[in-house]
């Protein structure tokens, strides 16, 4: 009688990793920020009076913003976003998108496009990471043609916005902390994961990932970019 032959049971090997590309986006893809964004929804404003006495306060809060903005860029956006407070939700989709096409897309960096085309033909995932809301970079990361991207949202009660953000809030050290839940949601090795940004604080974010690299980098992030030996890239002329 023939000796029973026992075969080895087969394994599917493991899953590979995904590598993701991480971008900020103000002062990184683009030339503008958070406020500019919010001037322009001020602007647009349907009544005259919350037009002028939206954009006068803007105006007279902005060295108070800029100080917030150097003390934390979390108390910031906190503070930042109540200026919202009042905007209905169907407005702010059409005014995204309005300033997407009016503001956004004519402030690209001239690089933008190719840095990202290039991540992408190497089989690399895309994805923005920005303290920007929802509504203004939905249109933008279609134009990029990016996986997925994290921002802030506003609640909505009512169909019209309170001023308050909907947790977690994205800013600062926050990011990181979204890119570590991305990279344990979707099986991503950060240690083979890229990450973009300009400002210094986002040095977390930058620090997370195995290939960090500053994009017009201010002064303190280039420093810090010497120090670690990090690329420095300049996207405000194309390769």
């Amino acid at each position: 009688m023939p000796a029973h032959t026992t075969h080895p049971k087969h394994h599917p090997a493991p899953e590979r990793p995904q590598q993701v590309a991480f971008y900020d986006v103000d002062g990184t893809l683009v030339k503008v920020n958070v406020v500019h964004a919010y001037a322009y929804y001020a602007l647009n404003h349907p009544s005259i009076q919350r037009k002028v006495t939206g954009l006068a306060k803007l105006v007279a809060s902005i060295p108070v913003y800029m100080a917030a903005d150097y003390y934390s860029r979390k108390f910031f956006n906190e503070w930042f976003y109540q200026n919202y407070a009042g905007f209905s939700e169907d407005r702010l989709v059409v005014l995204g998108e309005e300033l997407f096409e009016k503001v956004l897309r004519p402030s690209m960096y001239p690089g933008t496009l190719d840095l990202i085309k290039r991540s992408r033909d190497q089989g690399i995932k895309q994805v923005l990471v920005t303290g920007a809301l929802d509504v203004v970079i939905k249109p933008l990361a279609e134009h990029l043609g990016v996986d997925d991207y994290g921002a802030n949202t506003l609640e909505i009660v009512d169909g019209y916005a309170t001023g308050r953000l909907i947790g977690p809030l994205l800013a600062g050290p926050n990011k990181s902390q979204w890119i570590r839940d991305y990279a344990r949601k979707h099986n991503v090795s950060l240690d083979e994961c890229w990450a973009y940004a300009d400002s210094f604080s986002d040095m977390p974010m930058l620090s997370m990932v195995g290939r960090p690299c500053a994009v017009n980098p201010d002064f303190k992030l280039r420093a810090a970019a010497r120090d670690f030996d990090w690329p420095v890239l300049h996207l405000e002329h194309r390769d």
